[in-house]
């Protein structure tokens, strides 16, 4: 097939969300502004350390006294720490017991910084009581994680006093209120607030499952979870039960095939969904929706019943699942509004990053319309378009280690060939270049804590560091975590460039009606000269991006919908004249344009 013929046939790709042929499909109700979201996501523990009297005690995190210590937030990441030596040499041997004392006080005080951003909506890890870093293997929904709050002692006191199957016990600790005030202060600066819903597993220190500890079968609530054994001399078993894919700190909820999830925790997750939504009775002052973890483990009536529930409090309130791949059977209109789009992530990096085994652009057009033909069509406008999570190597590491399958082995934990190291000025610029597209394609794009300001990092634990911040003075990276394996000595600043180009387009993005709910239509998607161009449209308001992935400078005619409109690329403010319905573009090697139609 000939560049000419195969160019045709590439217009023609988007044209499932060409103007005009937008088709909200019946039972896809999603909410309005999720449509014009920008995401940030925060892992708590790591953002910002607000209150240095509330910092978790070697008790609270259930570590050695003789091995724990608040660790240095500006320390070299790999590092080992003196008390770290004394229990091992291997950095992945002690990682995992660190803490840095981020809390919501550190959130709360860093609101304008996300504001200058452009955010406005937050994703939070978990955020519950829990003595782990994540907070995934969570002792109570009830309360926010006392040392995210600032009184520790107060707050355990408060929560010995209750009953925690009983909601007409629960009070307010100081954690919870600190919470609602970060829910307000936010919505205040006109940003949304969403948390982790782990339904699916609890911790071992959850206070149902202690109970089932303690009390074997005469526990009431021995039918909360899957137990295989009891502790019985007689019969010669002990005590065991189904962990999360094995995992024992991660004890499973039962689940049944009519309700989704026994009674017990089905109605226990109800009230606590009513708690974080209406906290006053008001859900106005409550979060305003859910990102639920591993929500494919739990079988789908529960999901259906819980959507009435949220919805019934806040039918704008917003319900995203962690589903990694085809996630259609959830996105129907009767359980949630979107996921995170990590199909999204696996095509950007193999057109974007991979190099020997990167992706044309007509595979890369095929596959992006394959995955909006999955979904309903406003699902696809509220579908979080991430790159990197709390779950994946970021995504500076990302482009420094091309070619690698997405999430798998990237990481020296597991994968001693895996480069550490900084990105170079050329990598950066890929990053840049990934950022456009993923601020102007359709859907929400979600940024993790500190790409903008220049982070990078292998896989977890290596993704979860201390935010980068300007204000304060890091030490080099130069640790290697492989013994007798060398790395450069990489230092460790805030990207203030970097941090305004997010900014620059984060602004356009939230601005420019085209870019949000607009219509899509592919323009170019030509694989010799390695560029694709398409077409954002709402009402009278266009815009035309493109994306030059070879070596040399390309020019590209672009058949436009306008006479007369001129258009300004908002990366270089250069202007580009549509003369007879045509649209001549110049795009430098490895660079990309945005353009904005600059009117009559």
């Amino acid at each position: 097939m000939n560049r000419i013929m195969f160019v045709a046939i590439a217009v023609a790709v988007c044209s499932s969300m060409a103007e005009g042929q937008v088709n909200m499909q019946k039972g896809s109700k999603v909410p309005a502004w999720a449509k014009k979201a920008v995401w940030y996501q925060i892992f708590p523990e790591r953002f910002r350390n607000g209150d240095l009297e509330n910092d978790p005690t070697a008790r609270d995190a259930q570590v050695s006294g003789a091995l724990y210590h608040i660790s240095p937030w500006t320390s070299d990441w790999y590092k080992l720490q003196p008390r770290e030596k004394g229990f091992s040499r291997k950095f992945y041997d002690v990682v995992f017991d660190r803490r840095y004392g981020g809390d919501l006080e550190g959130v709360i005080k860093e609101l304008p910084y996300l504001r200058e951003l452009g955010i406005n909506a937050i994703y939070l890890n978990p955020v519950f009581e829990s003595p782990s870093l994540h907070k995934y293997n969570t002792s109570s929904y009830t309360h926010i994680d006392r040392n995210f709050g600032p009184d520790p002692k107060g707050d355990l006191k408060i929560m010995s006093e209750e009953n925690p199957d009983d909601p007409s016990t629960w009070r307010w600790t100081s954690a919870d209120r600190e919470f609602l005030k970060l829910v307000k202060k936010a919505h205040e600066m006109g940003m949304k607030v969403i948390i982790d819903g782990v339904f699916n597993h609890v911790g071992t220190d959850f206070w149902a499952f202690k109970d089932v500890e303690k009390n074997q079968q005469k526990s009431k609530y021995k039918d909360w979870f899957v137990i295989r054994s009891w502790n019985d001399s007689a019969k010669g078993t002990r005590f065991d039960y189904a962990g999360w894919w094995g995992v024992k700190s991660l004890p499973i909820f039962r689940k049944d095939s009519v309700t989704g999830l026994v009674h017990g925790p089905y109605e226990h997750i109800m009230a606590i969904t009513k708690r974080w939504m209406e906290p006053d009775g008001n859900p106005k002052d409550g979060i305003d929706g859910w990102r639920l973890d591993v929500p494919n483990e739990i079988p789908h009536p529960f999901w259906i019943a819980w959507r009435k529930v949220v919805k019934g409090i806040n039918p704008e309130a917003y319900i995203t699942g962690e589903i990694w791949d085809n996630a259609s059977p959830w996105l129907k209109g009767d359980q949630f509004d979107a996921v995170m789009n990590y199909e999204f992530a696996k095509v950007v990096v193999k057109f974007f990053i991979n190099k020997h085994l990167a992706i044309t652009p007509a595979q890369f057009d095929s596959t992006l319309k394959a995955i909006r033909d999955t979904y309903p069509e406003d699902v696809n406008y509220v579908l979080q378009n991430l790159i990197d999570s709390h779950d994946t190597d970021r995504l500076a590491s990302m482009i420094v280690n091309p070619d690698r399958a997405y999430d798998s082995g990237n990481s020296p934990r597991n994968n001693p060939g895996y480069n550490v190291r900084k990105p170079d000025a050329a990598e950066i610029r890929r990053q840049k270049l990934i950022v456009l597209f993923q601020m102007t394609y359709v859907g929400a794009p979600m940024v993790y804590y500190g790409d903008e300001a220049g982070m990078w990092g292998a896989d977890d634990p290596d993704d979860r560091k201390p935010m980068l911040w300007p204000d304060m003075k890091y030490a080099d990276e130069k640790t290697s975590p492989v013994p007798g394996h060398k790395r450069p000595d990489d230092k460790n600043v805030f990207d203030r460039d970097l941090f305004d180009y997010y900014k620059l387009l984060i602004h356009e993005r939230v601005s420019n009606p085209a870019l949000t709910v607009g219509s899509c239509r592919t323009l170019v998607a030509d694989d010799y000269k390695r560029v694709f161009v398409f077409e954002r449209k709402a009402g009278i308001h266009t815009a035309i991006i493109g994306f030059n992935l070879s070596d040399e400078t390309q020019t590209v005619d672009v058949a436009t919908r306008e006479e007369t409109k001129n258009y300004r690329d908002v990366l270089s403010s250069k202007e580009f004249p549509v003369k007879d319905g045509n649209l001549r573009v110049e795009i430098k090697p490895g660079w990309g344009v945005l353009l904005v139609s600059q009117g009559e």
